[in-house]
């Protein structure tokens, strides 16, 4: 207070103003820059100015340094200090752990990328969704698929250098590879062309159920008749093949190669299957004789 004993009342003002701005901003410590140059006869506007070439202002503004380099337009004060807040009060509203990012240097690279608060909520969504609420099938097929283990959820979501569409379907590709480990079963090469595709997680769900009840009774069956058939085979008729071309695939066959959909081949073990169930092995035979005509038909 005896500093501002050496103001006059007009520059006691200019000061007062100034300061409770930059204060404002976190940048208490600009104080006795500010009385410099109040006391220099600086007006308030022109001392505004030139803090703004303190290392303080640039350290605390550091996100639009980044965007000054990247060629996009810096923010004013008050745009920063707003986007800032909207940025925290999502973390905070998706229940992230206090100190994760939270601070305003944990927004830099953000507002360097021009991140948008809505942009940002999407990232925040996934990572809360692969974390809190996610099932341990889930942390597994992340590990396996991207090699993201439980720690470093958050910070793969919330990396602004990958792009929020690319980030969602693998998020889908996780959980559709999670469906699979949580019945046993192998987590699918193609699982991303399946969430690409559109498939969710509650198809998935119902399909890897219907695989993993009806797969060893096929696969039984099959063998007996010098076939096999795949979790692939499954799927390719359950959830769609995206990785090949649609339409036939070559199934090896006794008597030959024949040509037929993964659903007309489901179909054929399925006939088989009941067949055998009903202790008709004659009928399955004849099934295999009108399923191989009726392909090379």
């Amino acid at each position: 207070m005896a500093l501002l004993d050496n103001l006059s009342g007009d520059q006691r003002n200019a000061y007062e103003a100034v300061n409770n701005l930059f204060s404002s901003y976190g940048l208490d410590s600009l104080a006795p820059k500010i009385y410099s140059y109040i006391q220099q006869g600086f007006s308030s506007d022109t001392v505004s100015i030139l803090l703004q070439d303190t290392p303080e202002y640039k350290q605390r503004f550091a996100g639009n340094e980044l965007r000054k380099s990247a060629g996009l337009p810096v923010l004013s004060p008050a745009q920063y200090l707003s986007t800032e807040s909207q940025y925290r009060q999502i973390m905070q509203e998706a229940g992230l752990p206090p100190g994760f990012y939270d601070q305003p240097s944990d927004f830099n690279q953000f507002m360097a990328n021009d991140v948008s608060p809505s942009e940002l909520k999407s990232r925040v969504d996934l990572a809360n969704q692969a974390t809190t609420m996610a099932s341990p099938a889930l942390k597994q097929a992340l590990q396996q698929m991207y090699g993201i283990d439980q720690s470093g959820i958050s910070a793969y979501f919330l990396d602004e250098s990958r792009a929020v569409p690319e980030l969602q379907k693998q998020a889908v590709a996780a959980q559709i590879g999670a469906e699979a480990l949580q019945r046993g079963l192998q987590i699918s090469t193609n699982a991303e062309n399946y969430a690409k595709a559109g498939v969710t997680d509650a198809q998935a769900a119902k399909a890897y159920g219907q695989i993993a009840q009806q797969l060893p009774e096929y696969s039984r069956v099959a063998n007996l008749f010098g076939e096999n058939v795949t979790q692939g085979d499954f799927e390719s008729a359950l959830l769609g093949d995206n990785a090949a071309q649609p339409g036939a695939v070559q199934t090896t066959a006794p008597g030959g190669t024949t040509s037929e959909t993964p659903e007309a081949k489901l179909e054929r073990l399925a006939s088989w299957n009941r067949a055998q169930q009903e202790g008709k092995a004659g009928g399955a035979g004849t099934a295999q004789g009108l399923a191989r005509t009726s392909t090379e038909a």
